[in-house]
Protein backbone atom coordinates (compact mmCIF):
# COMPACT_ATOMS: atom_id res chain seq x y z
CA UNK A 1 0.00 0.00 0.00
CA UNK A 2 -0.52 -14.64 3.89
CA UNK A 3 0.95 -19.37 2.11
CA UNK A 4 2.36 -21.04 5.11
CA UNK A 5 5.63 -20.49 6.90
CA UNK A 6 7.98 -23.10 5.47
CA UNK A 7 10.68 -22.85 8.11
CA UNK A 8 11.15 -21.80 11.72
CA UNK A 9 12.77 -18.40 12.03
CA UNK A 10 14.74 -19.51 15.05
CA UNK A 11 13.98 -21.47 18.18
CA UNK A 12 14.58 -18.46 20.38
CA UNK A 13 12.21 -16.21 18.46
CA UNK A 14 9.54 -18.90 18.38
CA UNK A 15 9.57 -19.33 22.14
CA UNK A 16 9.92 -15.65 22.95
CA UNK A 17 7.14 -14.24 20.83
CA UNK A 18 4.72 -16.77 19.43
CA UNK A 19 4.52 -20.11 17.68
CA UNK A 20 4.87 -20.46 13.93
CA UNK A 21 3.57 -23.87 12.90
CA UNK A 22 3.70 -25.37 9.43
CA UNK A 23 0.34 -23.84 8.56
CA UNK A 24 -0.48 -20.97 10.91
CA UNK A 25 0.82 -18.28 13.21
CA UNK A 26 -0.37 -19.00 16.74
CA UNK A 27 -0.18 -16.20 19.30
CA UNK A 28 -0.60 -16.58 23.06
CA UNK A 29 -3.98 -15.16 24.04
CA UNK A 30 -3.50 -12.11 26.26
CA UNK A 31 -5.21 -11.92 29.63
CA UNK A 32 -8.69 -10.41 29.77
CA UNK A 33 -7.20 -7.05 30.83
CA UNK A 34 -4.81 -6.97 27.87
CA UNK A 35 -5.21 -6.89 24.09
CA UNK A 36 -1.68 -6.80 22.69
CA UNK A 37 0.28 -9.86 21.59
CA UNK A 38 3.15 -10.90 19.34
CA UNK A 39 6.44 -9.25 18.46
CA UNK A 40 7.62 -7.41 15.36
CA UNK A 41 10.53 -8.88 13.43
CA UNK A 42 13.20 -7.42 11.19
CA UNK A 43 14.71 -9.47 8.39
CA UNK A 44 17.33 -8.69 5.77
CA UNK A 45 16.53 -9.04 2.09
CA UNK A 46 19.30 -11.34 0.75
CA UNK A 47 21.89 -9.52 -1.36
CA UNK A 48 21.16 -11.80 -4.31
CA UNK A 49 17.36 -11.72 -3.95
CA UNK A 50 15.20 -11.39 -7.05
CA UNK A 51 11.98 -12.21 -5.23
CA UNK A 52 8.86 -10.00 -5.11
CA UNK A 53 7.41 -8.75 -1.83
CA UNK A 54 4.70 -11.44 -2.03
CA UNK A 55 7.35 -14.12 -1.44
CA UNK A 56 8.30 -12.54 1.89
CA UNK A 57 4.65 -11.89 2.78
CA UNK A 58 3.87 -15.58 2.26
CA UNK A 59 6.96 -16.72 4.16
CA UNK A 60 6.04 -14.73 7.28
CA UNK A 61 2.22 -15.09 7.13
CA UNK A 62 1.56 -11.50 6.13
CA UNK A 63 -0.70 -9.84 3.60
CA UNK A 64 0.81 -7.41 1.12
CA UNK A 65 -1.01 -4.51 2.79
CA UNK A 66 0.58 -5.40 6.15
CA UNK A 67 4.11 -5.24 4.73
CA UNK A 68 3.42 -2.12 2.69
CA UNK A 69 2.12 -0.26 5.75
CA UNK A 70 5.07 -1.30 7.91
CA UNK A 71 7.63 -0.59 5.17
CA UNK A 72 6.55 2.60 3.38
CA UNK A 73 8.13 3.10 -0.03
CA UNK A 74 9.16 -0.52 -0.49
CA UNK A 75 9.07 -1.89 -4.05
CA UNK A 76 6.29 -4.47 -4.24
CA UNK A 77 7.83 -6.11 -7.31
CA UNK A 78 11.47 -6.23 -6.23
CA UNK A 79 12.39 -5.19 -2.68
CA UNK A 80 15.89 -3.75 -2.57
CA UNK A 81 18.47 -6.46 -1.97
CA UNK A 82 20.36 -5.96 1.29
CA UNK A 83 17.68 -3.73 2.81
CA UNK A 84 15.81 -4.36 6.04
CA UNK A 85 12.19 -5.55 6.05
CA UNK A 86 9.92 -5.13 9.09
CA UNK A 87 7.50 -8.00 9.67
CA UNK A 88 4.60 -6.52 11.70
CA UNK A 89 3.68 -9.53 13.82
CA UNK A 90 2.77 -7.56 16.93
CA UNK A 91 -0.87 -6.56 17.03
CA UNK A 92 -3.83 -5.44 19.10
CA UNK A 93 -6.75 -7.84 19.06
CA UNK A 94 -9.94 -6.49 17.46
CA UNK A 95 -12.59 -5.02 19.74
CA UNK A 96 -14.87 -8.06 19.53
CA UNK A 97 -15.66 -11.19 21.57
CA UNK A 98 -12.74 -13.61 21.65
CA UNK A 99 -14.83 -16.37 20.19
CA UNK A 100 -14.81 -18.30 16.94
CA UNK A 101 -13.65 -16.34 13.90
CA UNK A 102 -13.28 -12.56 13.82
CA UNK A 103 -12.52 -11.00 10.42
CA UNK A 104 -11.21 -7.44 10.49
CA UNK A 105 -11.56 -6.31 6.88
CA UNK A 106 -9.69 -3.06 7.47
CA UNK A 107 -6.42 -4.79 8.44
CA UNK A 108 -7.13 -7.80 6.18
CA UNK A 109 -6.62 -10.36 8.92
CA UNK A 110 -8.66 -13.29 10.17
CA UNK A 111 -8.50 -14.19 13.87
CA UNK A 112 -9.51 -17.64 15.07
CA UNK A 113 -9.96 -18.34 18.79
CA UNK A 114 -9.93 -22.13 19.33
CA UNK A 115 -12.64 -23.08 21.79
CA UNK A 116 -11.31 -23.70 25.29
CA UNK A 117 -7.79 -22.72 24.31
CA UNK A 118 -5.41 -19.96 25.30
CA UNK A 119 -4.22 -19.00 21.84
CA UNK A 120 -5.37 -17.02 18.83
CA UNK A 121 -4.51 -17.96 15.25
CA UNK A 122 -3.99 -15.01 12.90
CA UNK A 123 -4.13 -15.39 9.12
CA UNK A 124 -3.90 -12.76 6.37
CA UNK A 125 -6.75 -12.51 3.87
CA UNK A 126 -7.86 -10.93 0.61
CA UNK A 127 -11.24 -9.20 0.59
CA UNK A 128 -13.86 -7.81 -1.79
CA UNK A 129 -13.20 -5.16 -4.40
CA UNK A 130 -14.71 -1.70 -4.08
CA UNK A 131 -18.42 -2.06 -4.83
CA UNK A 132 -18.23 -5.81 -4.18
CA UNK A 133 -17.37 -5.43 -0.55
CA UNK A 134 -16.80 -8.11 2.01
CA UNK A 135 -19.31 -7.62 4.86
CA UNK A 136 -18.03 -5.08 7.37
CA UNK A 137 -20.36 -5.50 10.35
CA UNK A 138 -22.04 -8.88 10.53
CA UNK A 139 -22.36 -11.81 12.91
CA UNK A 140 -23.05 -15.20 11.34
CA UNK A 141 -21.66 -18.74 11.55
CA UNK A 142 -19.98 -21.45 9.53
CA UNK A 143 -22.94 -23.16 7.83
CA UNK A 144 -20.96 -25.91 6.10
CA UNK A 145 -17.51 -26.93 4.91
CA UNK A 146 -16.49 -28.42 1.60
CA UNK A 147 -13.24 -29.84 0.24
CA UNK A 148 -12.70 -29.49 -3.51
CA UNK A 149 -15.52 -26.97 -3.91
CA UNK A 150 -17.05 -26.13 -7.23
CA UNK A 151 -17.90 -22.51 -7.92
CA UNK A 152 -21.26 -21.39 -9.27
CA UNK A 153 -21.06 -17.71 -10.34
CA UNK A 154 -24.10 -15.58 -9.56
CA UNK A 155 -26.35 -14.11 -12.26
CA UNK A 156 -24.90 -10.68 -11.48
CA UNK A 157 -21.38 -11.92 -12.11
CA UNK A 158 -22.41 -13.49 -15.42
CA UNK A 159 -23.86 -10.13 -16.42
CA UNK A 160 -20.72 -8.22 -15.39
CA UNK A 161 -18.45 -10.50 -17.40
CA UNK A 162 -20.80 -10.39 -20.40
CA UNK A 163 -20.57 -6.59 -20.36
CA UNK A 164 -16.80 -7.00 -20.77
CA UNK A 165 -17.23 -9.45 -23.63
CA UNK A 166 -16.26 -12.43 -21.47
CA UNK A 167 -18.12 -15.63 -20.68
CA UNK A 168 -18.17 -17.48 -17.40
CA UNK A 169 -18.97 -21.18 -17.24
CA UNK A 170 -22.16 -22.09 -15.41
CA UNK A 171 -20.09 -24.07 -12.91
CA UNK A 172 -16.34 -24.11 -12.32
CA UNK A 173 -15.33 -27.71 -11.55
CA UNK A 174 -13.27 -28.54 -8.51
CA UNK A 175 -9.51 -28.44 -8.83
CA UNK A 176 -6.44 -26.21 -8.83
CA UNK A 177 -7.87 -23.89 -11.50
CA UNK A 178 -10.98 -23.15 -9.45
CA UNK A 179 -10.94 -19.54 -8.12
CA UNK A 180 -12.16 -20.89 -4.76
CA UNK A 181 -9.15 -23.12 -4.32
CA UNK A 182 -9.36 -26.55 -2.72
CA UNK A 183 -11.27 -25.78 0.50
CA UNK A 184 -14.24 -23.61 1.45
CA UNK A 185 -16.11 -22.68 4.62
CA UNK A 186 -19.58 -21.38 3.72
CA UNK A 187 -20.84 -18.60 5.97
CA UNK A 188 -24.34 -17.22 5.85
CA UNK A 189 -26.03 -17.90 2.51
CA UNK A 190 -23.98 -15.95 -0.04
CA UNK A 191 -20.40 -15.83 1.20
CA UNK A 192 -17.49 -18.16 1.81
CA UNK A 193 -14.04 -18.21 3.34
CA UNK A 194 -12.00 -20.08 0.74
CA UNK A 195 -8.68 -20.59 -1.00
CA UNK A 196 -7.58 -19.16 -4.31
CA UNK A 197 -5.96 -20.26 -7.57
CA UNK A 198 -3.72 -17.16 -7.60
CA UNK A 199 -0.41 -16.55 -5.84
CA UNK A 200 -1.03 -12.81 -5.58
CA UNK A 201 -3.81 -10.93 -3.85
CA UNK A 202 -3.68 -11.76 -0.15
CA UNK A 203 -3.75 -8.43 1.63
CA UNK A 204 -5.54 -6.76 -1.28
CA UNK A 205 -9.12 -6.07 -2.40
CA UNK A 206 -9.45 -8.67 -5.13
CA UNK A 207 -12.57 -10.82 -4.63
CA UNK A 208 -16.26 -10.41 -5.36
CA UNK A 209 -16.98 -10.25 -1.63
CA UNK A 210 -15.71 -13.54 -0.24
CA UNK A 211 -12.68 -13.92 1.99
CA UNK A 212 -9.59 -15.45 0.34
CA UNK A 213 -6.69 -17.23 2.02
CA UNK A 214 -3.53 -18.85 0.75
CA UNK A 215 -3.70 -22.56 0.08
CA UNK A 216 -2.07 -23.86 3.26
CA UNK A 217 -3.96 -21.37 5.43
CA UNK A 218 -7.43 -22.35 4.23
CA UNK A 219 -6.43 -26.02 4.56
CA UNK A 220 -5.44 -25.41 8.18
CA UNK A 221 -8.65 -23.51 8.87
CA UNK A 222 -10.75 -26.18 7.15
CA UNK A 223 -9.21 -28.90 9.32
CA UNK A 224 -9.58 -27.03 12.63
CA UNK A 225 -12.78 -24.95 12.49
CA UNK A 226 -16.00 -26.89 13.13
CA UNK A 227 -19.34 -26.24 11.46
CA UNK A 228 -21.45 -23.92 13.61
CA UNK A 229 -18.49 -21.75 14.65
CA UNK A 230 -19.40 -18.13 15.26
CA UNK A 231 -18.11 -15.68 12.64
CA UNK A 232 -17.99 -11.92 13.15
CA UNK A 233 -16.99 -9.33 10.55
CA UNK A 234 -15.70 -5.98 11.79
CA UNK A 235 -14.18 -2.91 10.16
CA UNK A 236 -11.61 -1.53 12.59
CA UNK A 237 -8.72 0.33 10.94
CA UNK A 238 -7.91 1.88 14.33
CA UNK A 239 -7.43 -0.25 17.43
CA UNK A 240 -6.36 0.76 20.93
CA UNK A 241 -5.49 -1.01 24.14
CA UNK A 242 -4.97 -0.22 27.81
CA UNK A 243 -2.60 -2.77 29.31
CA UNK A 244 -2.47 -3.98 32.90
CA UNK A 245 0.47 -1.67 33.72
CA UNK A 246 -1.41 1.37 32.43
CA UNK A 247 0.40 1.52 29.09
CA UNK A 248 -1.81 2.72 26.25
CA UNK A 249 -1.22 1.55 22.69
CA UNK A 250 -2.58 2.71 19.36
CA UNK A 251 -2.53 0.74 16.09
CA UNK A 252 -3.60 2.46 12.86
CA UNK A 253 -4.18 0.95 9.41
CA UNK A 254 -5.25 2.66 6.23
CA UNK A 255 -9.06 2.72 6.20
CA UNK A 256 -10.79 1.03 3.27
CA UNK A 257 -11.81 3.33 0.43
CA UNK A 258 -15.57 3.72 0.23
CA UNK A 259 -15.85 5.62 -3.07
CA UNK A 260 -14.23 5.36 -6.50
CA UNK A 261 -12.76 8.82 -5.98
CA UNK A 262 -11.02 7.71 -2.79
CA UNK A 263 -9.83 4.50 -4.41
CA UNK A 264 -8.20 6.19 -7.41
CA UNK A 265 -6.87 9.24 -5.55
CA UNK A 266 -3.42 9.56 -4.04
CA UNK A 267 -4.96 11.32 -1.06
CA UNK A 268 -5.16 9.35 2.18
CA UNK A 269 -8.57 8.18 3.36
CA UNK A 270 -9.60 10.09 6.52
CA UNK A 271 -9.33 8.24 9.83
CA UNK A 272 -12.34 8.32 12.12
CA UNK A 273 -11.76 7.41 15.75
CA UNK A 274 -14.50 5.25 17.26
CA UNK A 275 -15.69 6.11 20.75
CA UNK A 276 -13.85 3.15 22.28
CA UNK A 277 -10.52 4.39 20.87
CA UNK A 278 -11.19 8.01 21.83
CA UNK A 279 -11.80 6.85 25.38
CA UNK A 280 -8.37 5.18 25.51
CA UNK A 281 -6.71 8.31 24.14
CA UNK A 282 -8.54 10.73 26.45
CA UNK A 283 -6.38 9.89 29.45
CA UNK A 284 -4.18 12.76 30.67
CA UNK A 285 -1.06 10.61 30.36
CA UNK A 286 -1.41 10.32 26.58
CA UNK A 287 1.06 12.29 24.46
CA UNK A 288 -1.03 13.89 21.71
CA UNK A 289 2.03 14.54 19.55
CA UNK A 290 2.75 10.81 19.50
CA UNK A 291 -0.90 10.08 18.73
CA UNK A 292 -0.83 12.49 15.79
CA UNK A 293 2.31 10.86 14.43
CA UNK A 294 0.81 7.38 14.71
CA UNK A 295 -2.33 8.57 12.89
CA UNK A 296 -0.12 10.04 10.18
CA UNK A 297 2.21 7.05 9.78
CA UNK A 298 -0.50 4.36 9.68
CA UNK A 299 2.13 1.67 10.08
CA UNK A 300 -0.30 -1.05 11.18
CA UNK A 301 1.84 -1.67 14.28
CA UNK A 302 0.96 -0.92 17.93
CA UNK A 303 2.72 2.15 19.34
CA UNK A 304 2.80 3.20 22.98
CA UNK A 305 1.29 6.68 23.28
CA UNK A 306 1.63 7.47 26.98
CA UNK A 307 4.30 7.66 29.63
CA UNK A 308 7.95 7.11 28.78
CA UNK A 309 8.37 4.89 25.77
CA UNK A 310 10.62 1.91 26.51
CA UNK A 311 13.54 1.65 24.13
CA UNK A 312 12.59 -1.92 23.20
CA UNK A 313 8.82 -1.55 23.18
CA UNK A 314 8.34 -1.13 19.44
CA UNK A 315 11.76 -2.10 18.13
CA UNK A 316 11.50 -5.06 15.74
CA UNK A 317 13.54 -8.06 16.82
CA UNK A 318 16.24 -8.92 14.27
CA UNK A 319 16.07 -12.37 12.71
CA UNK A 320 19.40 -14.03 12.05
CA UNK A 321 20.23 -14.47 8.38
CA UNK A 322 20.00 -18.15 7.58
CA UNK A 323 18.94 -19.99 4.47
CA UNK A 324 15.85 -21.60 5.96
CA UNK A 325 14.50 -18.25 7.19
CA UNK A 326 14.17 -16.84 3.67
CA UNK A 327 11.71 -17.54 0.86
CA UNK A 328 12.92 -19.87 -1.86
CA UNK A 329 13.25 -18.96 -5.51
CA UNK A 330 10.70 -21.60 -6.44
CA UNK A 331 8.20 -21.82 -3.58
CA UNK A 332 5.96 -24.82 -3.27
CA UNK A 333 2.81 -24.60 -5.33
CA UNK A 334 -0.18 -23.40 -3.35
CA UNK A 335 -2.32 -26.19 -4.75
CA UNK A 336 -2.08 -29.76 -5.89
CA UNK A 337 -4.36 -31.72 -8.17
CA UNK A 338 -5.22 -34.18 -5.43
CA UNK A 339 -8.95 -34.71 -5.22
CA UNK A 340 -9.66 -32.53 -8.25
CA UNK A 341 -12.08 -35.06 -9.71
CA UNK A 342 -14.06 -35.63 -6.53
CA UNK A 343 -17.79 -35.15 -7.08
CA UNK A 344 -19.68 -33.15 -4.46
CA UNK A 345 -23.12 -31.66 -4.02
CA UNK A 346 -23.30 -28.28 -5.72
CA UNK A 347 -23.16 -25.33 -3.26
CA UNK A 348 -25.31 -22.27 -3.94
CA UNK A 349 -23.93 -19.40 -6.03
CA UNK A 350 -21.45 -17.36 -4.05
CA UNK A 351 -19.73 -14.03 -4.56
CA UNK A 352 -16.23 -15.43 -5.00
Amino acid sequence: MKKSIRALISAAMTVAAFSQTAHAVVYPLPAANSSITGENLEVSIPTNSRLPLEAFAAQYEMGLSNLLEANPGIDVYLPKAGSKLIIPQQLILPDAPREGIVINSAEMRLYYYPKGGHTVVVLPIGIGQLGKDTPLNWVTKVESKRPNPTWTPTAKMHSEYADEGKNLPTIFPAGPDNPMGLYALYIGKMYAVHGTNADFGIGLRVSHGCVRLRGDDIKWLFEHVPVGTRVQFVNQPVKASVEADGSRYLEVHNPLSTTEEQFTSNAVVPVNLPQSVSKVLSDSSVNQDVVNQVLKNRSGMPVKVNGVAEAHANTPQPVSEQSDAQPTEAPDSTFSAQGASVSVTQPPPVEE
